[in-house]
């Protein structure tokens, strides 16, 4: 039987990330990936015909500068290369309106002229907002990229240093924190252009706008992430396989097509692997998954080595509504020409521009009914085309484009429903789509395909569709994600320890996860906390 110090199931990027800190501490760790692929959602495919590339899952790399891995291990230099797009975030509109473009925070003055079309008091405050965010954006890698802090005594709350630092520097009352986003966005904001905008983007990182007590949203979604976005040469399955390179170069002994049946547990503590093939392997010192909660917990440690309390708090554990994702993508002969573009033409070479509403009222009705268990009525998205800027993604002279939806949870439609939705709402879409740039005739359409939740739950494991394999409810987040006794990335068996995006900070190319899970071990293990090492400080 082959022996390792570490195991770690699922080669997503958390687990990569977790293997490779791991390898590089010292012990001699295995990584088991039950797909032929690495990188679970970091995925780019010929979805639609070859030669056009479509990212299915991740799209927009908005924490790579801020990205422990990344930069650690030198990803850039093994092929992880980024384009970070001026037009950052636009809305258009069917009647022609001028269209309200986010730039990236370089290009705060541009933003300014977009957004005062319709209000200088908007512009202004939506660009002091920005700027004070970014003089401080250091103070979000140190709520993220570290283990979340349990509150002391009987107090409900954790990290409030960091919090109320944030808070003071935007100049915003603490009692925002128990809001929904779309009242501080309401509160905040008079146009109703951009209004919409910013509730989608509130959206985009799971988090419904109409949620009680997620004010904190605000700061981090609109605030913070908006406008930093960057994008994967290539695919991002480039930054996928830089980290795989990252960790065969390290040392990590890497298996594909390897499904793990079981976690053996001896005397209350995780000993090794057994896979579906009989294979086994020992752990000497440790077991890390990065499997979903309750298939870790449940099918491979099994419930009969569980605590009541563990079994009902796995039990509990919600996944959706609020990361649900259907992917559309498209082949394209030419990329959209809007309407809006006879305000602004940079709306034609805007990474990601949100296509589909025309009022508040539009875009609240579509999440409601994608949270609440229907396929939204009108399928308005946010879409991509980036081989406006990546040529290398589709033929010469064409274009791919993909694009999100939010849909309900796989489990709320049968599987042929689930059939009739791809074959038909992605018409549905286009047809919507021609309303704001004429040009997207049928005609125009090479192919295109739908993936919808159903299909990443089959294909990736992504529980429902859920990016995060769990919602990030109030109750669920910071400390108390997925619940209490486990949010140090540890579980009650000796050795068996968690570090999937279930955990604090959640789903999204953070590789966070898996860092933090790092940090932990390290400490239970006395490990070079190599950290300490780099000048960021987390």
């Amino acid at each position: 039987m082959e022996s390792y110090d570490a195991i770690v199931i699922g080669g997503g990027h958390n687990g990569l990330t977790l293997a490779a800190y791991l390898q590089r501490a010292g012990m001699q760790t295995l990584l088991l990936e039950r797909r032929h692929e690495w990188g679970s959602g970091l995925s780019t495919e010929e979805a639609t015909l070859p030669g056009f590339l479509h990212n299915l899952h991740a799209q927009y790399m908005e924490f790579i500068d801020y990205m422990p891995f990344y930069h650690d291990f030198g990803l850039e230099r093994l092929g992880a290369k980024m384009i970070y797009p001026v037009n950052q975030c636009g809305i258009t509109f069917a009647d022609g309106r001028p269209p309200i473009i986010v730039h990236n925070p370089e290009h705060l003055e541009l933003t300014y002229k977009s957004i005062a079309q319709y209000s200088k008091h908007d512009a202004e405050v939506f660009c002091e907002l920005k700027r004070k965010t970014m003089e401080v954006d250091h103070l979000f890698c140190l709520l993220y990229w570290n283990p979340p802090i349990p509150p002391e005594g009987d107090s409900l709350r954790s990290g409030d240093d960091l919090v109320i630092a944030l808070l003071k520097h935007l100049g915003l009352g603490k009692e925002i924190l128990s809001k929904s986003v779309k009242v501080v966005v309401d509160e905040t904001f008079e146009t109703p252009e951009l209004r919409m905008m910013l509730y989608r983007q509130s959206m985009e990182w799971g988090i419904p706008p109409e949620w009680a007590a997620t004010g904190f949203g605000f700061i981090a979604s609109i605030c913070w992430l908006i406008g930093i976005w960057k994008m994967c040469v290539g695919g991002t399955h480039t930054l996928s396989h830089a980290m795989e390179s990252a960790c065969r170069r390290e040392g990590v002994a890497m298996r594909e097509n390897s499904h793990v049946k079981r976690i053996v547990v001896k005397g209350g503590r995780a000993v090794g692997v057994e896979l579906a093939d009989g294979t086994r392997y020992e752990a000497r010192k440790l077991v890390a998954s990065n499997a979903d909660l309750k298939q870790t917990m449940f099918e491979l440690a099994g419930k009969e080595n569980l605590s009541e309390q563990w079994v009902r708090r796995v039990n509990n554990f919600r996944i959706g509504p609020d990361h649900c994702l259907g992917t559309t993508t498209f082949a394209l002969k030419e990329a959209p020409d809007y309407k809006s573009a006879k305000w602004d033409p940079n709306i034609n070479k805007t990474f990601y521009t949100i296509v589909g509403y025309e009022t508040p009222e539009d875009m609240i009705t579509y999440i409601r009914q994608a949270t609440q268990g229907k396929v939204p009525e009108r399928p308005g998205s946010g879409t991509w085309v980036n081989s406006l800027w990546d040529p290398t993604q589709a033929p010469p002279g064409k274009h791919a484009m993909t694009g999100w939806f939010f849909f309900p949870k796989a489990s709320e439609l049968t599987p042929p429903e689930w059939d009739e939705v791809r074959s038909t709402y992605n018409e549905k879409f286009r047809r919507l789509w021609q309303q704001y740039a004429p040009n997207m005739t049928r005609d125009n359409v090479l192919a295109d395909a739908l993936y919808t939740p159903l299909d990443m739950e089959q294909k990736v494991l992504m529980r429902e569709g859920c990016f995060s394999n769990g919602s990030i409810a109030p109750d669920q987040a910071g400390w108390m994600r997925p619940f209490p006794e486990a949010s140090q990335y540890r579980t009650e068996i000796e050795g068996l320890y968690l570090c999937g995006p279930y955990m604090h900070p959640s789903g999204g190319v953070f590789a966070a996860c898996g860092y933090n899970a790092f940090k932990n071990i390290a400490a239970d293990y006395g490990l070079p906390r190599l950290w300490e090492d780099t000048q960021r400080g987390y």
